[in-house]
């Protein structure tokens, strides 16, 4: 039976100005899109633009962990307001709200959508040039809720080498295909590690794929992301800002100059 995927758009807090919506998806989980979402809010606020993370990954957060916040979302005279990071980015996430941050979110879908609202329509993000979403893994109802009712500008998505990552990423490319939204690019995650001894490149989970897919769908394909120990320890520190992306990577530029090319 075919899904209807056509939705009403929900309406922005008036306290909010959002130029671009980013929605940063992988379709399975464990390829390290958490940690791109952080990596492209970070170079777009190097960059000079003001920057804001939704974490959409109810049940699974991890966005305040890696930029070592916190503390909880702001109350001021009646408006909702995100804390911000270090550098002065802008999250709202789950874990804001709860006790205690390793509280298990057990929730069925229609709470978990109603949270994604609230996170749209109550919170007063202000200005920002960039809303970075980082999505849930899967394609299904926070996805949905997502893709079909907030005004995504475009999807950049997030692949590994391993085949089964790949072929999770498909149904996660048709799925914004059939959603009408604009894939910005893709990017590969884990592709390749570096020998701290002899520099020597290895692929641990085999040969880049992510040209390949890439071309399957003609996106455009940004480039490659190592499997990097310093940015472990780092996001395990809460302090992912600090790390350096590849110099041939400019995550930041690459978005930008892809959301231009849609306008």
């Amino acid at each position: 039976m075919a899904l209807s995927l056509t939705m009403e758009k929900l309406k922005l807090n008036p306290e909010s100005n959002i130029k671009n919506v980013i929605a940063v998806m992988s379709g399975k989980g464990g390829v390290g899109k958490s940690s791109v979402s952080g990596m492209l809010a970070t170079s777009l606020k190097q960059k000079g633009f003001e920057v804001g993370i939704l974490d959409a990954d109810i049940t699974g957060p991890s966005i305040p962990k890696m930029f070592g916040l916190r503390q909880s979302l702001i109350s001021d005279g009646g408006k909702i307001l995100p804390p911000k990071t270090e550098t002065g980015i802008k999250v709202v996430s789950i874990n804001l709200i709860l006790e205690n941050e390793d509280d298990p979110v057990i929730w069925r879908a229609p709470i978990l959508n109603n949270t994604i609202t609230q996170f749209w329509q109550d919170i007063a993000w202000g200005d920002l040039d960039y809303l970075v979403i980082d999505m849930p893994p899967g394609t299904g109802d926070v996805s949905i809720t997502v893709l079909g009712m907030l005004p995504v500008t475009g999807i950049l998505m997030v692949s590994s080498p391993q085949e089964l990552a790949q072929m999770v990423v498909r149904k996660a490319l048709k799925m914004g295909e059939k959603m009408g939204i604009s894939i910005l690019g893709l990017v590969e995650n884990m592709s390749y590690a570096i020998c701290p001894n002899c520099n020597e490149k290895h692929e641990i989970f085999g040969p880049s794929k992510g040209k390949e897919l890439a071309e399957m769908f003609e996106i455009e394909f940004f480039g490659s992301l190592p499997l990097d120990p310093k940015l472990s320890e780092l996001t395990d520190l809460g302090k992912i800002e600090s790390y350096a992306l590849p110099k041939d990577l400019d995550l930041a530029n690459l978005v930008d100059t892809a959301v231009k090319n849609l306008a």
